[in-house]
């Protein structure tokens, strides 16, 4: 007898394109299955007027996901790695992480081919303080305006003239075949992408083990060591996934290298940090960095971004 999978999803061309890889990798590995995508309207769709980190970061984009499970009305979820809080709603757990594609992040333009090509004043859109706060810091002189809505939308901005550049993960470009839209790509160390940018993550019930058996397949170890190095660093510095913060881990010779990144809205104050440790540790490793940001002054900078003193 054959299982049926429940896949929940946001309804954006890019999510459910990464929905239907993970049932194309469910599918590859156990042909037996039948897997369905449930698409969802989130919280984070609906209000798409208001930075998100007024209205409460990216956690919104995941809410009625994880409410789809714990009902019983999906199985799974998909997610982007960078759009998933530090902390996970008990009866749920993170069951994998899937291979990294490209963590970059990816300058846009018609008219310019890069970041320094742009004029003085020129605007560029994005609804990441994270990239305000780098863009800032390498471009002082130019205009960050908040841009909001799935890819299409925001290419369709910058077609109609509202922009002069925006920024975008470049692993929803090329998952959606707009790799001929980048016109340069923003590179680590000098640009830091988000935490668990480019990873896709799997959720589901934390005590249905015959699933976490069937997503066992998918698991990328690499991916899954650097990713928890990164989220660790950030749940040491209570960062929500709308702060400036970026953290990027690598592999190499058994060492999880772990590059981490603080740093104020406009740019005129960026704290970072740079660690290994062994590949098994990287919990430890993540908090090692976060320690070091905070002894840097992070603390205070978070501090005036969330306006408070939690």
């Amino acid at each position: 007898m054959s299982v049926t999978i429940r896949i929940a999803t946001r309804k954006s061309p890019l999510a459910m394109q990464q929905a239907e890889f993970i049932k194309s990798q469910l599918l590859k590995h156990h042909p037996e299955l039948k897997v369905e995508l449930k698409g969802f309207s989130t919280e984070g769709d609906r209000f798409l007027a208001t930075p998100l980190a007024k209205i409460g970061g990216k956690g919104l984009f995941v809410k009625e996901l994880e409410q789809a499970m714990l009902n019983n009305e999906a199985d799974i979820a998909v997610h982007s790695m960078k759009d998933m809080p530090v902390e996970i709603p008990q009866g749920l757990s993170l069951q994998a992480i899937c291979e990294r594609h490209d963590p970059r992040d990816a300058f846009v333009a018609n008219a310019y081919n890069s970041l320094a090509d742009l004029p003085r004043g020129a605007v560029i859109g994005t609804s990441s303080l994270r990239r305000s706060c780098q863009v800032l810091a390498l471009r002082p002189d130019l205009k960050l305006v908040s841009l909001r809505g799935n890819i299409n939308t925001r290419l369709r901005k910058l077609d109609e003239g509202e922009f002069d550049a925006i920024i975008l993960a470049a692993a929803g470009l090329k998952r959606l075949n707009f790799a001929e839209r980048i016109k340069q790509l923003l590179k680590p160390p000098e640009f830091l992408p988000a935490v668990g940018q480019g990873a896709l993550g799997i959720e589901c019930r934390s005590d249905d083990n015959p699933l976490h058996k069937l997503l066992a397949k998918l698991i990328h170890e690499e991916t899954t060591q650097c990713v928890l190095a990164e989220r660790a660093m950030n749940y040491y510095l209570h960062g929500g996934c709308q702060v400036p913060i970026a953290g990027y881990a690598t592999v190499d010779a058994g060492q999880i290298c772990l590059q981490g990144l603080v740093g104020k809205p406009d740019g005129s104050r960026v704290l970072r940090s740079k660690m290994q440790g062994p590949i098994n540790q990287p919990e430890q490793l993540g908090k090692r960095v976060a320690e070091d940001l905070l002894a840097q002054g992070a603390q205070a900078i978070l501090e005036e971004v969330y306006g408070t003193t939690g």
